[in-house]
């Protein structure tokens, strides 16, 4: 098992590889060249900047029994069909049961956006949701 971190515009790298060294997990962060993400404990794999290039980074180097940690519902889609774990930074563990609706939402919105409409942004983050991240994240390790 490793962990493998979609970094970009992640808020909790440094909860994820704390954790991955106090349980001697193998940590991965990936993240695009305008990003490049070091840290102490993890290794950094850096991609050029691009729609997808983390994501298709992260897909192939994803194994059956990884954690993935992502706000992507697509890529945790792909993961979740590689037989990993994926969950996203307020501990929203994705599975077989609720990626379908996952992404069908992001579908409703994107088609939204394209209308011209407005949608919602995600809410200010809080020390609430690195708590629940830290408990999903945690429970996903022991295989819970």
């Amino acid at each position: 098992m490793k962990i493998i971190i979609d970094a970009d515009a992640c808020p909790v790298v440094d909860i994820a590889v704390d954790t991955a060294k106090e349980r001697n997990i193998e940590c991965v962060i990936v993240c695009d060249n305008t990003h490049s993400i070091q840290k102490d404990g993890a290794v950094t794999v850096v991609v050029d900047k691009g729609g997808d290039s983390a994501d298709c980074k992260i897909a192939n180097i994803t194994q059956k029994g990884d954690v993935v940690i992502t706000q992507d519902y697509g890529l945790a889609a792909l993961v979740l069909g590689k037989g990993g774990r994926a969950l996203n930074q307020n501990g929203l563990l994705y599975t077989d049961a609720n990626i379908e609706n996952l992404l069908f939402s992001r579908y409703i919105g994107r088609k939204e956006r394209m209308a011209g409409n407005r949608t919602k942004g995600p809410q200010k983050r809080t020390p609430l949701n690195d708590a629940d991240f830290v408990k999903a994240f945690e429970r996903c390790l022991d295989g819970g």
